[in-house]
């Protein structure tokens, strides 16, 4: 029989763990599933991430299409992130790997 689990860098696996690969995108995809967030708010909601690496993150989500930045015209300017299509078709893979974890990864 043969083996169909082999690695490619074209394969579906691999392309999820390129675009996943940074610390903190799960966790930010799971707090914008919620609703659209400001960047100031996120930046609080994980107090242990520098603006830097949060600025590095969410463009990188941008960039792979998993999450969307909207730029309002007002003053103080007004940033606000949220899933796009593809981030919540994503999100019960995310949803199912958080209840995997708190199944059996308790200690």
């Amino acid at each position: 029989m043969e083996n169909t689990k082999y690695y490619s860098p074209e394969c579906g696996l691999a392309k999820v763990q390129k675009i996943l690969g940074g610390k903190w995108k799960l966790v930010l995809l799971w707090s914008l599933s919620e609703q659209p967030r400001r960047f100031g708010e996120i930046n609080r909601y994980f107090p242990e991430m520098t603006q830097a690496m949060l600025t590095k993150q969410l463009r990188e989500l941008e960039h792979d299409k998993l999450v969307h930045r909207e730029v309002y015209q007002e003053v103080p300017p007004k940033v606000e992130y949220s899933l796009t299509e593809l981030g919540e078709n994503f999100f019960p893979i995310i949803e199912s790997m958080f209840e995997w974890g708190e199944k059996n990864l308790a200690d």
